[in-house]
């Protein structure tokens, strides 16, 4: 018997499993496996990364950086949706700021970044130009073809998105891209909510220590100024503002008036005066509370008036009331253009805090009043002695004189006696305009003189100065002075006044006005005078005031520092002024 032996195969044939073959697929299993491991590790890096901060602003530019790596996208970008359903924020990787700034404003949410806001579910495209929704790209916007979209939930709400274009190579985003864009959102919203509450508690923080300054200083009796500017002060800086402004109403018209403001081009908006139909703190007065926008400038609540707000975007304004549920004013706080909208979270505390300037108005006020009541029973008790005592015994001395001029023989010791006599009744004329003065506020015919309209003046605008001006009066105002001139007097203190308010920055203010040959008004202050090439209109208006009644006019520096107005008009003789 024989024994037969059957061939194995040969090398190469068919049959035999081709070795390098199943080494190359076992290796290109290996590095998939190790490329899976190595992206679940970045992915896990990633969500520590953007977990490590509490800063929101922070939590957002490690959110894009990581998704933009995680991915190998060229660029990257998140926005966040603000209440209109709009983008409030967009913060971008991959662009350099220059290119950003050519571009121009950054994007509201319209196109194909808005199709994310309408229908939030991830959108991968091969070239999103071909999308319904697309609008293109803007000018020097760099060219963009493939596109995935993820959106971001905190608690269940969609809180804003995650735009990655450009994959690196030329590929498309694929499924696997997808999930782990998808899976760091989830990451993401969990970072930002701890963000956000933070934010929330260090703010409230911030606000209740403010608070508790602006009560001890309010307790403390200080000036309504000084309470006001530390308000406006510490509302700027907690909320993030560039500009800080208070508008009051304008008294017998629809208007307000920016009284105070502290920031960015802080002199040009101070003095403006604002409608209540038709501007943005008008719209605060209507609403009874917090009003937003995104662009001040462009606001659709603004319908009258020329542009304002130059340079400004994000802006929120809140009433000032009173206790009786009247208004005050209106703080309004701002931020330059580009910059964040206010979130609910900076702008909510802005209410109770613009009640405690209500409250600062409401006792500077009241113990306006009390200091007023006390000034003028001070007064009357002055006008009471003056009239009772003074002019009594000055009638009694001229009539003395007067008998006593017939046993005088000389003729010259007679006519000066008769002089006494004159000047005796002169003096008595400037006791009765003094008491007319000091009772000016009580009503009546002196509080039409021009000593009272003078005194009330000073007193309107002491409540904007923030202080009382000096005032002192020489003369027989309400006796040397004609009606027409009066009224001219009024009016150009007033405007000299204002001018103080707007632009002058002055800590104190002296107001004389004298009546003899000619009737002269001195308004001076200590404030930063009269800038080189600053407009003057104002002056010139003073100036022809004065040429009207044959006066003069002049402004100049004041020694040491300020301003100095001296307005002139010459008076009819004493002899024609009515007695």
């Amino acid at each position: 018997m024989g024994s037969t032996s059957q061939p194995g195969p040969t090398p190469g044939s068919p049959a035999q499993p081709n070795l390098d073959d199943l080494l190359s697929g076992l290796q290109a299993r290996l590095q998939s496996a190790r490329g899976s491991r190595d992206r679940v590790n970045s992915l896990l890096e990633a969500v520590l990364a953007v977990g490590r901060d509490l800063d929101l602003g922070q939590v957002l530019q490690h959110i894009v950086e990581s998704a933009v790596a995680l991915v190998d996208a060229e660029y990257g970008a998140l926005g966040v949706i603000g209440e209109d359903r709009r983008l409030a924020r967009f913060v971008p990787v991959g662009v350099d700021r220059e290119r950003i700034e050519r571009i121009g404003p950054p994007p509201r949410g319209h196109g194909l970044l808005g199709e994310l806001i309408r229908h939030p579910e991830p959108l991968r495209l091969t070239e999103l130009s071909e999308h319904p929704s697309s609008y293109g790209v803007p000018e020097h916007h760099p060219p963009m073809h493939s596109f995935l979209g993820v959106p971001i939930r905190v608690r269940g709400s969609v809180f804003g998105n995650l735009y990655l274009t450009e994959k690196r190579g030329g590929a498309e985003f694929d499924a696997e891209d997808e999930a782990v864009v998808s899976t760091l959102a989830v990451a993401a919203g969990v970072a930002i909510d701890n963000a956000r509450l933070y934010t929330r508690a260090r703010l409230r923080e911030r606000w209740l220590a403010a608070s508790a300054e602006v009560t001890n200083r309010l307790l403390s009796g200080r000036p309504q100024q000084e309470v006001l500017d530390l308000l406006i002060a510490r509302a700027g800086e907690i909320a993030g503002a560039d500009l800080t402004v208070v508008a009051v109403p304008v008294p017998d018209a629809a208007a307000l008036e920016v009284r105070v403001a502290v920031g960015l081009d802080a002199d040009a908006h101070r003095g403006l005066i604002l409608p209540t139909e038709g501007s943005f703190v008008g719209a605060a007065l209507a609403a009874g509370g917090p009003v937003s926008t995104a662009d001040v400038r462009g606001d659709p609540r603004i319908t009258a008036g020329p542009p304002r707000w130059a340079g400004l975007g994000p802006a929120v304004a809140v009433p000032i009331g009173t206790v009786d549920g009247g208004v005050r004013g209106v703080l309004m706080l701002a931020r330059a253009a580009g910059e964040p909208v206010f979130g609910p979270e900076e702008s909510g505390p802005l209410a109770g805090f613009a009640g405690q300037a209500a409250v600062a108005m409401e006792l500077a006020g009241r113990r306006r009043d009390s200091e007023q009541v006390a000034l003028l029973e001070e007064r009357d008790r002055i006008a009471r002695d003056l009239h009772d005592l003074a002019i009594q015994r000055l009638f009694a001395t001229g009539m003395t004189l007067q008998g006593a001029t017939r046993f005088i023989d000389h003729p010259e010791a007679s006519a000066r006696v008769l002089r006494a006599i004159d000047d005796l009744d002169e003096t008595v004329r400037t006791i009765r305009s003094t008491i007319f003065g000091l009772r000016a506020k009580e009503g009546g015919p002196a509080a039409r003189g021009l000593r009272g309209r003078v005194v009330a003046a000073v007193d309107r605008a002491a409540a904007g100065l923030g202080f009382a001006p000096a005032l002192r009066m020489d003369g027989l105002l309400d006796v040397r002075v004609p009606q027409p001139v009066g009224d001219e007097v009024v009016a150009v203190l007033a405007e000299a006044l204002s001018n103080v308010l707007r632009h002058a920055r002055a800590h104190t203010v002296d107001v004389t006005l004298s009546v003899a040959a000619e009737l002269i008004l001195t308004v001076t202050d200590d404030g930063v005078g009269i800038p080189d090439g600053a407009p003057r209109s104002g002056l010139a208006n003073l100036a022809e005031r004065a040429e009207r009644l044959g006066g003069s006019f002049r402004a100049g520096p004041r020694p040491g520092g300020g301003t100095v107005l001296v307005w002139r008009v010459p008076l009819p003789p004493a002899d024609g002024a009515p007695g």
